[in-house]
C-alpha cells in the first residue's frame, strides 16, 4: 500500500483508494469516522495514512456490523480507550455468532420436517380446534398450549373459539413434527419466522443457505475490518 502518511492527499485520493465518492469522505469526517482533516492555508483537507484505513475499516464494519454500529465503533477508536472498541467489536462477533447457532437449529429443523406439510396450503385445510387436534393426534390443550407459547396462534370466531386458517393449520403440522422430533418451545421460537417464509422444502433450503452465505460476507468483512482497525489505532499511537 502507497505510504500516505508522509506524503498527504487530497479528498478525491481517499475517495477513490477506499471506493467513496468525495462527498461521502466529507461525510465520514464529519460524522466522526474519519479524524479530522488537516487543512492547507487555503482551507483544502490534507488526508493521510489513517484517514484511508479508517475509511477501509468503516466500508468492511458496515458490511459486517451495520453502518450505525460501524461509525459507533470508529467513532470509539479515534476518541475513546481501545478497551471500548475492542468491546464494541466483540459484540459484533458475538451476534454473528448468535445467528450462526440459530441457523444451525433452523437447518436440523428444516431437515426434520417431511415434504407433506411445507407444501402449498389449500382452502380446505381450515379447521376448529377439535378437528386440528384430530389431524394431527394430538390434544386440543396441547394446541390451546401453543397458541399461549406464541408458535400457532389462531384466530377467533364471533364465539370465540379458535379457529385455524390454511395457513396456521401449516404452521401447526410443522411444529408438530419439530416437537416429534425433540425441538424445545424455545427452539421453535427461533426457527418458525424461517420456516414460514417459503412453502416448499427447496425453497426453505434456497432461503437457509442465502443466509449462510450471508454471515460468512459479514463475518469475512468483520476480519478484514479488525485488519484495518489495527493499522489505525497504530497510526494514532
Amino acid at each position: 500500500m502507497e505510504n500516505l502518511k508522509s506524503q498527504g492527499r487530497r479528498t478525491v485520493d481517499i475517495a477513490r483508494r477506499a471506493g467513496y465518492s468525495v462527498q461521502q469522505v466529507r461525510n465520514l469526517e464529519r460524522d466522526g469516522v474519519l479524524p479530522p482533516a488537516t487543512r492547507t492555508a487555503t482551507g483544502h483537507r490534507i488526508y493521510g495514512e489513517i484517514h484511508l484505513h479508517s475509511a477501509l475499516a468503516y466500508r468492511a464494519l458496515a458490511v459486517g456490523a451495520g453502518p450505525t454500529e460501524a461509525k459507533k465503533i470508529l467513532r470509539t477508536v479515534h476518541s475513546g480507550p481501545i478497551s471500548e472498541a475492542l468491546a464494541l467489536l466483540g459484540a459484533a462477533h458475538a451476534r454473528l455468532h448468535t445467528e450462526r447457532i440459530e441457523l444451525g437449529h433452523a437447518k436440523q429443523a428444516a431437515a426434520s420436517i417431511s415434504v407433506e406439510p411445507i407444501d402449498d396450503v389449500h382452502s380446505s385445510d381450515s379447521m376448529t380446534i377439535a378437528e386440528l387436534a384430530d389431524a394431527l393426534g394430538v390434544r386440543p390443550s396441547t394446541l390451546r398450549h401453543w397458541d399461549i407459547e406464541g408458535l400457532v396462534i389462531p384466530g377467533r370466531t364471533r364465539q370465540g373459539a379458535r379457529h385455524y386458517t390454511p395457513n396456521q393449520v401449516r404452521d401447526a403440522r410443522i411444529v408438530h413434527q419439530l416437537r416429534k422430533a425433540g425441538y424445545p418451545i424455545a427452539h421453535l421460537r427461533a426457527v418458525l419466522p424461517e420456516l414460514r417464509r417459503a412453502h416448499r422444502s427447496a425453497d426453505v433450503r434456497s432461503a437457509l443457505a442465502a443466509r449462510d452465505a450471508g454471515i460468512t460476507t459479514r463475518a469475512t468483512a468483520l476480519f478484514d475490518a479488525a485488519a484495518e482497525l489495527r493499522a489505525v489505532v497504530s497510526l494514532a499511537t
